[in-house]
């Protein structure tokens, strides 16, 4: 039986990601944070969200091939682009470290401790670019190398050292980034949304981390005269970018989840409340007001404020005696205390709009009406299955019959 030999390589293309998509999505990212860095430009945190995400976009532009080429073709310079483009990745990695200890220690610890972390790793990243470009123009690198020029030059003196110092600066931040985000993911306290923020950024610098073990196996191999260039070439793209894509995720899901959870939140609190406010527009007489453009909060405001508004002056109608027999009738068919409660406070309700649209005397003692008020998104919900409440108001009426057809005994 013959073996087929599989290459690697071309297993890899099928797998390809343009660098072109986690650029959207970063972008994406970085326009969802960007009103908020703009009107809070004096919070560190924000500003250094703000950096990460421009640069990692910058990153993604400047390392496709085709700008690569441009680069190069502009500037005159074999291979000007690598020490650009390995400078832009050490910021980047620089820009991380500074983002997660802001962000983990918090903007109210501004110790001397903090301060000097933080002076430290832009001193320590700046100098790494320094010497990038140091080591550039130290090199002898005449050759145009758009894809391969890791593996290519791994040999060449001083673009040796270059490669392996921007993948170390790379490799450095992002285990140091991910250790503190797996720290920190593993903290009691924590919100839903931040915590799953926290997962897909620590996946995102694991894969970095992969990146940056799938380059330098690449370049050690050449180093032993092997040729595992398939590993740079083929294997780390498609894994950055599918880092930078769980990156940009990360940083957007606690504030679009939230986001989407507190406008999901409104938007069933006023769906709830529609049976109820139908019913007090009906009672009231108004029709629905032409508003241009209202955000749901304020419809949310609106919607509960009106219902109240209509709600007490009915409540002077409403029979507590009817309110306790359909309380007890609810119960006795099986509905549980709460919905119980709301089911007799609709039947009241109703009965109310029956009883002044009849001009009927109002009852002796009407209901404290703060309970009824605070009660309006059950009671609504309790109109929305009309069938019940007929069945409970059937049965409290027919209760008040018996007991009034009942002989008196002598």
């Amino acid at each position: 039986m013959t073996r087929l030999a599989l290459d690697p390589s071309a297993l890899l293309d099928e797998f390809y990601i343009s660098f072109w998509v986690p650029t959207v999505v970063l972008t994406v990212a970085l326009v969802i944070k960007l009103p908020t860095i703009i009107r809070l430009w004096r919070d560190p945190l924000l500003r250094a969200v703000g950096g990460l995400l421009v640069l990692a976009c910058a990153v993604f532009v400047f390392c496709t091939p085709s700008t690569i080429a441009r680069m190069n073709r502009l500037t005159g310079v074999p291979n000007f682009a690598a020490p650009w483009c390995y400078s832009l990745i050490t910021a980047m990695s620089g820009s991380c470290l500074l983002l997660i200890i802001t962000w983990r220690n918090g903007l109210s610890d501004r110790s001397v401790a903090t301060r000097h972390a933080l002076r430290r790793v832009a001193s320590v990243y700046c100098g790494v670019i320094v010497a990038l470009w140091a080591l550039f123009l130290l090199a002898d690198a005449p050759v145009e190398r758009i894809r391969d020029l890791d593996t290519y030059y791994a040999n060449t003196p001083f673009m040796r050292e270059e490669i392996l110092l921007y993948l170390a600066a790379h490799g450095v931040a992002c285990l140091i980034t991910f250790r503190l985000i797996w720290n920190w993911g593993h903290t009691a306290g924590l919100d839903a949304w931040l915590r799953w923020g926290l997962k897909l950024l620590g996946a995102g610098y694991a894969l970095n981390l992969v990146f940056d073990g799938a380059k330098l196996t690449a370049v050690v191999a050449r180093w032993c005269g092997r040729d595992l260039d398939w590993l740079s070439t083929n294997l780390a793209p498609p894994v950055a970018s599918l880092s930078a894509i769980l990156v940009a995720a990360g940083f957007i899901l606690p504030h679009a989840g939230q986001y989407l959870h507190d406008r999901c939140r409104i938007r069933l609190a006023c769906r709830e409340l529609r049976p109820l406010y139908r019913l007090m527009r009906a009672v009231s007489g108004e029709g629905v007001p032409f508003v241009l453009r209202a955000t749901p909060e304020l419809r949310l405001t609106r919607r509960e404020t009106f219902i109240r508004d209509v709600l007490l002056p009915l409540a002077r109608h409403i029979d507590t005696g009817l309110g306790r027999r359909s309380y007890d009738a609810a119960l006795a068919l099986g509905h549980p205390p709460d919905r119980a409660r709301a089911l007799a406070a609709a039947v009241g309700i109703l009965d109310a709009v029956e009883s002044r649209a009849a001009h009927a005397p109002e009852p002796a003692a009407g209901p404290d009406p703060t309970s009824l008020l605070q009660e309006i998104a059950a009671i609504s919900r309790a109109l929305r299955r009309r069938e019940d409440v007929a069945e409970v108001r059937a049965r409290a009426t027919t209760s008040v019959t018996e007991i009034s057809h009942q002989p008196r005994v002598a």
